[in-house]
């Protein structure tokens, strides 16, 4: 979505006296881009540092060159903090990896806070439309955007004056994210054609991570919104409640699932999944580096399901999506989902505290207490149990059923809709 990032670059205030300081002030960041300041230390391990072929030490002379001339030229405020941030983000954005990525103390409570679905916010879910537009996916009833009346399948041209062509998902979250009471300016496109702006106070928002209802026809709804560290109880209740009030059916619902924590994928995976069958395989190359099972537990195993994808469903949810279709215990209906099929590592730097448990996948991250920086860094590929690696790809319904925007107006789900009809029969 997913994916990706190019938060915490370094900010600049004030303006350059002329073209030579505009170009000297862009170097430090390009330059931030290639090296580092020699005291971010990540141990892969020798094997790992021999085939990168990489230095020991980086050699970041050049850095000082051009910290000289920006110092003695830049008319702007800089702090010594926000340049070694700069060239931090820039060692990780060398990867060209849009899920590796640097994150100050500050950022990385954001983050853990966005995992978790407690953050200060419009209450929207962002998505991406098939021409990838930046659009509305759900305006969450309650909250200051359902409120101040953003419909889905908006499309969100700008975010405080700044347009959104080619912007990433986390990048937008993050702009349009900030301290409750703050205001946002969005301009929205509608129905293609109305322009409308609307200016949204933030508040604080907290969401469950997991939704359940009874559908007409006693069918069980699920929905997971991310799969966080409540993930994996919420959706063990609801499956004991539904088991035992009979349904006939269960609807799961990932759609505009951007991911979470690998452990709460597997575990909700576990819920359909006999034990001991393949969840995923993860890949360091051609050579498998571990593979997740189903823990147990099967409640709703033989249960007819339906999960439900979109382009907005994406690596945790991914998971579950495959392992559910692969070992023949759900249906597939929706559109194409997003494709991140890529694992990632916390590591705290320049701390003591180290990471508590293995690497998870996209956007979630095992968890860990760090008390200083961390660098969120891909360790690996994910395959489903059928072999594929869908990172770039995504995963395609069995079933493909659209949401036209008339629908979406209307509220009309013609994909639970879907799901419905094939359970009734």
């Amino acid at each position: 979505m997913e994916p990706e990032q190019t938060k915490g670059r370094v900010k600049k205030r004030g303006g350059m006296g002329n073209v030579l300081r505009v170009l000297v002030a862009a170097i430090i960041f390009l330059i931030g881009v290639n090296v580092g300041n020699g005291r971010i230390n990540v141990d892969f391990g020798h094997k790992k540092q021999a085939e990168t072929g990489l230095p020991a030490q980086l050699d970041y002379s050049g850095v000082n060159e051009v910290y000289k001339a920006l110092k003695a030229n830049y008319d702007g405020k800089l702090t010594a903090s926000q340049l070694q941030d700069g060239l931090k983000h820039g060692v990780a954005t060398a990867t060209k990896d849009p899920y590796t990525v640097y994150f100050t103390a500050k950022e990385y409570k954001d983050f853990n806070n966005q995992l978790n679905n407690s953050f200060a916010g419009i209450g929207a879910r962002l998505s991406k439309d098939s021409d990838g537009n930046l659009i509305i996916g759900e305006a969450i009833d309650g909250f200051p955007a359902q409120k101040a009346g953003l419909q889905a399948r908006d499309i969100i041209a700008t975010v405080n004056g700044t347009d959104t062509g080619g912007i990433t998902l986390d990048d937008a979250i993050s702009k349009i994210r900030g301290p409750a009471g703050s205001k946002v300016t969005l301009q929205i496109i509608r129905d293609k054609s109305q322009t409308l702006n609307f200016t949204i106070a933030r508040q604080n928002i907290t969401l469950p991570s997991v939704t359940t209802k009874t559908l007409d026809g006693n069918i069980g709804y699920i929905k997971i919104g991310t799969f966080a560290n409540d993930t994996s109880a919420a959706a063990k209740k609801a499956a004991d409640q539904f088991k035992s009030q009979g349904v006939k059916g269960i609807v799961l619902d990932l759609r505009d699932d951007p991911g979470g924590l690998l452990d709460s994928a597997v575990d909700v995976s576990s819920l359909w999944v006999p034990q001991g069958k393949t969840i995923l395989q993860e890949k360091r190359g051609s050579v498998v580096d571990k593979t997740y099972y189903a823990q147990g537990g099967d409640t709703l195993k033989g249960i007819p399901t339906v999960v439900l994808v979109n382009a907005g469903s994406a690596s945790a949810s991914e998971i579950t999506t495959g392992a559910l279709h692969d070992n023949k215990a759900a249906y597939v209906i929706g559109e194409k989902s997003y494709g991140k099929g890529v694992v990632q590592q916390l590591i705290c730097i320049n701390s003591e505290a180290s990471v508590k448990s293995s690497s998870a996948d996209d956007s979630g991250l095992a968890a860990a207490t760090c008390s200083a920086d961390v660098l969120k860094v891909t360790v690996a590929s994910w395959y489903r149990p059928n072999g594929q690696n869908i990172n770039h790809k995504g995963i395609t319904p069995d079933q493909t059923v659209k949401i036209s925007d008339a629908d979406a107006k209307a509220g009309n789900d013609t994909q639970l809709q879907a799901a419905q009809a094939y359970l009734n029969k």
